[in-house]
């Protein structure tokens, strides 16, 4: 055999952004120098590493080996127990090699975000808004939001007022206000609230907006009327000084006229009646004669066939309205490091969670909040075979809308990947854009 191995500590505890460690003691149990590589797999070798990677040993010699874990203070790793196992490999006999288990127990933490978008809207009557909260923390949590107005100036209407997040995932609560006095005229008023965002194992949160509230009649509607009144007692000055003179000589004129070719008309045509009458009867008397001359008796009036009376009604109209699928929102955030390659891409997909159903995207909303530096892209993922559908400088944009008439669908089992090159400076971190998308699910 080649190799043996023990850990010093099979069961490890660690928290989201420290490290932990253990040893590995390794023993050549073979008859000729060997040469061991040392590394860890499974949930956990994303974020272990063994020191030093490699040992050499003689025949029977021991050597020990440090296994670090570092597990991110991430959403991507979420908290609980994590199973890894450390792995030995002979060069000299690679049937000898061997694994040894252990486990990691990961804690938990909680990091939740939330925002207004957009952050301040006009309007006469009433206003709409967003509310983002996302769930960057490794485990699920449970929010409630509260909206706030401390003049006491705007009602509120929720769509919802709590949501249960997954790790990694966000919520896209719409909210309508309306102010509680209006006004017809007068300067735009400025009604700032807040939202609180209340999540179990974290501090509330508190994010803004702004409702700029306008006057109901539009400014341009005054002058507007002003100008229309104008033009009216101009148009009432010039009909009864030059038009309606000149309208009623003119009609008078032509009626008269008309009238001596009504006349002339209705001579003319009685004349011609009498003499159609008459040579009607003329016909009538001759077609009776010929046919009493070859022994025929001439016909009397046929009365009307049955089921000569009004028509049968038109076919009734039968509408087949096609049924409206499930009204649907959310949000994919990322999270990517820095990357000198401009052609590679950190992925960040969402499938739907009924895997049946067809998804049909007609709005999405980019943003960019922190002005970060790359490229975005959307891409379908169908059985592995990849489409970019939208592709979007970060630098171009803060919050972009799209809206669709002809709308992104996506058949089941196909996902949506958020695709991000992050071309940040050292400085500034990660590249963390999102994308809210609206539809509906059929």
């Amino acid at each position: 055999m080649g190799a043996t191995a023990t850990l010093s500590e099979a069961g490890l505890v660690a928290e989201p952004g420290q490290e932990t460690s253990c040893t590995v003691t390794i023993r050549n149990a073979g008859q000729v120098v060997d040469q061991f590589a040392v590394d860890v797999v499974g949930n956990a070798s994303g974020w272990a590493t063994a020191e030093p990677a490699t040992v050499n040993l003689m025949p029977g010699e021991t050597g020990t080996v440090t296994v670090r874990f570092a597990p991110p203070r991430s959403s991507d790793v979420p908290a609980g127990t994590i199973p890894f196992g450390v792995r030995v490999f002979s060069s000299e006999d690679p049937a000898g090699s061997v694994v040894e288990e252990g486990t990691v127990e990961l804690g938990a933490f909680t990091e939740v975000t939330a925002e207004i978008v957009p952050a301040k809207v006009e309007g006469s009557s009433k206003a709409d808004f967003e509310v983002a909260v996302d769930n960057r923390g490794n485990r699920p949590v449970v929010v409630e939001l509260s909206p706030l107005d401390p003049e006491d100036e705007l009602d509120f209407r929720l769509e919802r007022d709590r949501a249960e997040l997954a790790p990694g995932t966000a919520a896209f609560i719409r909210m309508r206000t309306k102010p509680r006095k209006r006004f017809l005229r007068g300067q735009s008023v400025r009604h700032r609230f807040q939202v609180f965002v209340v999540a179990d194992g974290a501090e509330p949160l508190k994010t803004e907006g702004t409702m700029v509230q306008r006057q109901l009649l539009p400014k341009w509607l005054l002058p507007a009327l002003a100008a229309l009144l104008v033009l009216l007692l101009a148009l009432v000055t010039l009909w009864f000084t030059v038009l309606r003179p000149a309208v009623k000589s003119a009609a008078r004129e032509a009626a008269e006229e008309q009238n001596h070719e009504i006349v002339k008309a209705a001579q003319d045509a009685g004349a011609g009646a009498d003499q159609a009458k008459k040579n009607a009867d003329q016909a009538k008397q001759n077609s009776e004669q010929a046919m009493k001359a070859v022994g025929l008796t001439p016909p009397g009036d046929n009365p009307a066939p049955p089921g000569s009376g009004p028509g049968t009604p038109p076919p009734t109209r039968v509408s087949n309205a096609a049924a409206d699928g499930t009204p649907t929102d959310f949000r994919v955030a990322a999270d990517a490091k820095i990357d000198s390659n401009v052609n590679r891409f950190a992925e960040f997909p969402y499938t739907l969670p009924d895997a049946s159903k067809t998804l049909v995207i007609t709005d999405l909303i980019l943003q960019n909040p922190r002005g970060d530096t790359g490229t975005l892209r959307l891409l379908r993922d169908s059985g592995g075979t990849k489409t970019v559908l939208l592709e979007v400088g970060l630098s171009n944009f803060r919050d972009l809308d799209h809206h669709w008439l002809q709308a992104w669908r996506f058949q089941p089992g196909d996902k949506i990947v958020l695709a991000v090159s992050c071309q940040n400076p050292g400085d500034r971190g990660h590249c963390t854009p999102s994308v809210s998308f609206s539809g509906r699910v059929e």
